[in-house]
């Protein structure tokens, strides 16, 4: 693609130069004017992931006349007169929010949900992982009156944005399956309310994504003790001597035991990788939200010290404890086919002193057979020349057969020695000039 510039003339630019500029611009924060409640979903993709979420705001959007997000879209805000919609699309998950802006005095008696049909909430792809009612005004509420807006849970709560706001939660879900936020807006900007409600909705939704990751490592950890132990007595068997059943035997059980450890590497190695992601966006989020105490109130920042950071430990801990028997099988793997090399080594140095052996018997058979030869060949040497003899004498030559074979005995047995010899060594490659 080519861009013209000020000056005249074309650059030749790369194909993802504009979609990465634009990228930084893809999630933009929402401008909201108080009063404000919000709805928030976060729904772990079903199998036909954002495909799926996309066909479901095409659908909706059909109902209102509007025009539906183009395929490949990762994110999509729409405003549908009664409620505004906000979508993003993420790896595993999607998000929608709902956004309704009149005045209220009870915040979550009526939902921004409450205005979505109820038939297309019913069908959307996926399961609900968060399931959040954020309301932002300008009312200061009593402690009697936040007390029975969180049914009389511990509330968490902190004045942010530099004192601009107040907002407090208890991290549970209600009666009507959802978490509640009440935000006080004391002289927030539109802007700033969009990015206070959209990090204290995304505190809520990261929390969870890595919390995930809590119940695989509480399943893991007798696992892996168990395939520790494992590893342990093949470890203590190697340290003894053993023969070739013994080895062949700890070889099948450690060949099994990492199999067994790379099973569970594929199967939950993304999930601790990405607890680990999602943990250090909370922490961020808390931070851009500028915290300061409440009086008797435990901070967001608190309360995930408290809670979360405890399950991302002993997640991060699990991870180490696999990475780490992971490398001990390895390490075992190598000790073992050190000890079996060792042994083949020492059964190949035995096959050639048989091999030795066998080639001296060879050897020493083939110089007994070379003189049998010697003489037999001698033999019909002798038995040729005795009959060429008879045969000169009956032509009338003056020879005797007899006195011809006795004359050509040494002559034929050297001859004989000789050939045998030099055949021998043409045949073993050792044939002299």
């Amino acid at each position: 693609m080519s861009a013209e510039v000020n000056a005249g003339f074309l650059l030749n630019e790369h194909p993802m130069r504009r979609a990465l500029a634009d990228e930084v611009h893809a999630r933009p924060f929402a401008i909201l004017p108080p009063p404000v409640r919000a709805s928030h979903l976060a729904l772990a993709h079903g199998d036909g992931g954002a495909a799926a979420d996309l066909a479901a705001l095409a659908a909706l959007c059909a109902r209102h006349g509007m025009a539906p997000p183009a395929a490949g879209q990762t994110h999509f805000a729409a405003d549908f007169g009664a409620f505004r919609l906000r979508w993003e699309g993420h790896t595993e998950f999607s998000t929608y929010t709902f956004y309704r802006f009149d005045a209220f005095d009870d915040p979550f008696a009526a939902t921004a949900l409450a205005l979505c049909p109820k038939d297309w909430l019913s069908a959307l792809p996926g399961t609900v992982l968060v399931a959040v009612h954020l309301a932002l005004d300008g009312q200061r509420r009593d402690a009697e009156r936040l007390n029975a807006l969180f049914a009389g849970h511990s509330i968490i709560g902190s004045t942010m944005v530099g004192g601009r706001a107040e907002a407090f939660t208890d991290f549970r879900i209600h009666s009507d399956g959802f978490g509640r936020i009440l935000v006080y807006d004391q002289g927030l900007t539109h802007g700033q309310a969009g990015r206070v409600t959209q990090r204290l909705l995304e505190i809520e939704t990261y929390r969870i994504l890595a919390l995930l990751a809590f119940p695989v490592a509480r399943k893991l950890g007798p696992e892996l003790a168990a395939m520790t132990t494992v590893l342990s007595d093949i470890t203590a068997a190697l340290a003894q001597p053993g023969g070739d059943a013994d080895d062949r035997a700890l070889l099948e059980r450690l060949s099994a035991l990492a199999a067994r450890a790379e099973q569970q590497e594929s199967a939950h190695g993304y999930r601790f990788a990405a607890a680990e992601a999602y943990a250090a966006l909370v922490g961020k989020r808390i931070a851009d939200l500028r915290e300061t105490r409440i009086a008797g109130m435990q901070t967001f920042g608190e309360f995930m010290d408290r809670r979360l950071e405890p399950a991302m430990k002993t997640c991060q801990s699990t991870a180490r404890r696999h990475t780490a028997l992971v490398r001990h099988i390895a390490r075992t793997g190598a000790l073992l086919r050190t000890r079996v090399d060792i042994a083949l080594e020492e059964k190949n140095r035995d096959l050639l002193k048989s091999m030795n052996r066998r080639a001296e018997l060879q050897l020493r058979l083939q110089e007994t057979v070379e003189g049998l030869s010697v003489v037999a060949i001698s033999y019909y040497c002798l038995a040729l020349l005795g009959d060429a003899a008879r045969g000169l004498h009956a032509v009338g030559l003056p020879i005797d057969s007899e006195v011809a074979m006795l004359a050509g005995l040494p002559v034929v047995v050297i001859m004989v020695a000789l050939g045998v010899r030099r055949l021998r060594k043409a045949v073993s490659g050792h044939t002299e000039p």
